[in-house]
């Protein structure tokens, strides 16, 4: 069986990146797995991850284990321009897992999220 190709942006420190990744393998896909904490963002990638989410930067935020509430951007004022120049520069501060497919592009947060990626 052919299946769409699956796209995981992973951390695999993290129990729910790790979670997700083992119900995109046992749906028997095995997806592209970015470590995005190696290889970093790019501002192209997370506006088009985005906007396939139909969200903004603050939807994908990390605050919990990074520097975020430090470096001001859980304030309200802090643009979005300014959460993406941050991400950029620290990689930790994107939400994660974050699961591309043709059909849908979505943070998995539970995992179980991205079984409805995965259905045709």
């Amino acid at each position: 069986m052919t299946h769409p190709a699956v796209t995981i942006f992973h951390n695999p420190a993290c129990g729910t990146s790790r979670n997700t990744l083992a119900l995109i393998r046992e749906a028997g896909i095995e997806p592209t797995v970015v470590e995005y904490l190696k290889t970093g963002w790019t501002r192209p990638q997370l506006t088009a991850l985005l906007a396939r989410m139909g969200k903004g930067p603050r939807d994908i935020l990390r605050v919990n284990g990074t520097a975020a509430e430090d470096l001001g951007l859980t304030d309200p004022a802090t643009t979005d321009e300014a959460l993406l120049d941050a991400m950029i520069a620290e990689p930790i501060l994107v939400q994660r897992p974050i699961v591309a497919t043709a059909k849908a592009t979505a943070l998995c947060r539970p995992a179980e999220t991205v079984l409805s990626l995965l259905t045709r």
